[in-house]
């Protein structure tokens, strides 16, 4: 007979989750709070969400965030794609150093990084701002894509794609109307990844960033240093709500992508 979970694996597992998620149900509770004062309750209000529409320097950040994400998980969604299939599919010379390249960020410290890309900057004179927090951006998150990406195509049946092939179809359209549809779910949680790593980023952002290109981890870390201001929970607050609701959709949208495929087979 299968045996229930005993009374140490669930305490442990409901410490394990207080222990990560308590501190972000403060945080939310304490976005409503009424009190200036972040530590002491004041009573229910949405004060600091209104105040929060009125700071022209914080919706400036939010903003520059936001876009130096979204093309920044664009443009390593793209090239972690082209990786991949170039890992799984290729048996070029090279391969393990081109793997090693891909790979080296996973582990290389993010200081390191963020000092090699502004040498880089300063050596071609590529002024610093929007495009190159963006390139820094593509460059931290692509092995993150890549990974995600290339674990779907391993598990990929491949005469799917030849047989679009043997009815006359070129390759690169057989990989657009048939393989890319099929893996749609993978890219679409590669850029969600990308794109939550880069809201996340203050390192690489620091030595990338010039004068206009602030983004919100810069502009929360500036205003910390001189005192937790209230408008910061209600900024953090909408931003996990909208990283909660994109892993949610990415979530959906692999269910509904395996149950067609359990349709079909």
């Amino acid at each position: 007979m299968r045996r229930g979970p005993s009374r140490f694996n669930i305490a442990s597992i409901i410490l394990g989750l207080a222990f990560l998620y308590a501190p972000i149900v403060i945080l939310v509770i304490y976005s409503f709070n009424a009190s200036r004062l972040v530590t002491v309750w004041g009573g229910f209000s949405a004060r600091w969400y209104k105040a929060l529409l009125q700071d022209a320097q914080m919706l400036d950040a939010v903003w520059m965030t936001v876009r130096v994400g979204a093309v920044s998980a664009t443009f390593s969604t793209i090239l972690g794609v082209l990786a991949a299939i170039a890992l799984v599919r290729g048996g070029f010379r090279g391969r393990t150093v081109f793997a090693g390249g891909i790979y080296a960020t996973l582990v290389m410290p993010e200081v390191i990084l963020g000092l090699s890309l502004l040498l880089l900057f300063v050596s071609v004179g590529l002024p610093r701002g929007f495009w190159t927090v963006t390139l820094g951006h593509t460059t931290l998150t692509l092995a993150y894509a890549t990974v995600v990406v290339q674990a779907r195509l391993r598990s990929f049946d491949r005469n799917l794609e030849e047989a679009a092939q043997d009815l006359g179809c070129p390759p690169w359209k057989a990989f657009l109307l048939v393989t890319l549809p099929l893996i749609a779910p993978a890219v679409a949680a590669a850029w969600v990844l990308a794109f939550t790593l880069s809201l996340d980023d203050l390192v690489i952002a620091s030595f990338t960033s010039g004068p206009g290109a602030t983004t919100l981890p810069m502009r929360l870390y500036s205003q910390v240093r001189l005192g937790v201001d209230p408008k910061i929970n209600a900024i953090s607050t909408i931003l996990i709500g909208l990283v909660a609701t994109g892993v949610i959709a990415t979530y959906l949208v692999q269910q509904r992508a395996a149950r067609r495929g359990d349709q079909r087979s």
